[in-house]
C-alpha cells in the first residue's frame, strides 16, 4: 500500500484541524472604539452594541475602554482586539499597521461626514485666516474630524498651525475642546459635527457663548474594522447585525440613535484613499 495517500489524508486532517481550532479560539469578541467622548458617555453608548452583537452572533461580545487612540491601533495589531470604530485617520494607521485588518460597515452619515470650527461669540472670529494669533484646540492628534481634516482645511485657508497660531493644543477628545472654548481656555476650536449637535440636544454646550463660524466640506470616517485571521463566518455575521438594522423598527432605533446614525452601509477600503494621502501629507502616517 502506498503511504503517500496516507500523508495526504493527515495533512488534510491537520489543516481541517487547524481552521476548526482557529473558530473554536474565538470564544469572546474584543471590541473597542476610539476614545473621542468621556469614558463614561463611551460605555452608555457601546455596552448596548455588544449586547445586540453577543445575540447576533452567537459568542460573548465584550466592548473594551481604551485610554487613547493609539491603544486602539496597537490592540488591533497584537490581535488583543477583535473589532474596533475608527475615525477615518486611525483605521488608515491600523489597517497599515495590522496586517488583514480590513473595514467592514459605516454608518451612513460617515460618507458625508464634516467638522466644525466653533468659538466665543466675543472673540469675534468669523473666517479661517481670522485664527491666526490666536489660541486653537483639536481633538486627538489621530483624530481625523478633531484634527487632521481641520488642519488639513486650515492649510488650504492659508493658516499654518505651527507658524499662525499664537498657541495651540489637544484636548483629547471632542466634547473636550468644545468645553476648552466655552471656558475661554483656547479662542476656538474643531469637533465633529455629531458630537456638537449632541451637545446642543443635551444642554451641554452655552449657544448664547459658542458659535459655529465655519463647516468643513464633506470627507469619508468613521468605521468598523475587524483584524486580520477574524473567522470570515463571524465577519459575515457581525456585518449583517449591523445593515440589517431598521431606523423604523423601535428597538433597532434606541441602538442607532446611540451611534448617531439612521442605519449602516458597506464600507470599501478603497474609499479612504484620499485620507490616506491626506495623513502621509501631514506626516501622520509613514
Amino acid at each position: 500500500m502506498s503511504k503517500r495517500p496516507l500523508v495526504v489524508s493527515l495533512i488534510v486532517l491537520l489543516l481541517a484541524g487547524s481552521d476548526l481550532s482557529a473558530q473554536q479560539a474565538v470564544k469572546e469578541l474584543r471590541v473597542s472604539a476610539i476614545p473621542d467622548e468621556n469614558p463614561q458617555e463611551m460605555l452608555r453608548i457601546y455596552t448596548p452594541f455588544a449586547d445586540y452583537l453577543t445575540k447576533e452572533i452567537g459568542i460573548p461580545v465584550k466592548f473594551t475602554p481604551v485610554v487613547d487612540y493609539a491603544a486602539t491601533v496597537e490592540g488591533l495589531a497584537a490581535s488583543k482586539l477583535d473589532m474596533v470604530w475608527y475615525g477615518g485617520l486611525t483605521s488608515v494607521q491600523a489597517v497599515r499597521r495590522a496586517k488583514g485588518a480590513t473595514r467592514i460597515v459605516m454608518r451612513k452619515e460617515d460618507a458625508e461626514f464634516k467638522s466644525h470650527f466653533i468659538t466665543r461669540k466675543d472673540t469675534g472670529i468669523r473666517e479661517l485666516k481670522e485664527l491666526k494669533g490666536k489660541t486653537f484646540s483639536f481633538g486627538s492628534v489621530s483624530s481625523t474630524s478633531g484634527h487632521l481634516m481641520p488642519r488639513y482645511f486650515l492649510l488650504k485657508a492659508g493658516v499654518n498651525p505651527e507658524k499662525d497660531f499664537s498657541k495651540f493644543s489637544f484636548s483629547g477628545a471632542h466634547d473636550a475642546t468644545a468645553a476648552w472654548v466655552e471656558a475661554g481656555r483656547v479662542d476656538a476650536g474643531a469637533l465633529n459635527f455629531l458630537v456638537w449637535d449632541k451637545l446642543l440636544e443635551t444642554k451641554k454646550v452655552d449657544t448664547n457663548k459658542l458659535v459655529v463660524f465655519w463647516t468643513t466640506p464633506p470627507y469619508v470616517d468613521y468605521v468598523w474594522t475587524v483584524r486580520g485571521g477574524l473567522d470570515k463566518g463571524i465577519v459575515a455575521k457581525i456585518s449583517k447585525a449591523f445593515l440589517k438594522l431598521d431606523y423604523n423598527n423601535p428597538g433597532d432605533k434606541k441602538l442607532l440613535d446611540l451611534h448617531r446614525t439612521k442605519g449602516y452601509i458597506p464600507a470599501k477600503d478603497s474609499e479612504w484613499k484620499g485620507t490616506e494621502e491626506a495623513a502621509i501629507a501631514a506626516g501622520l502616517v509613514k
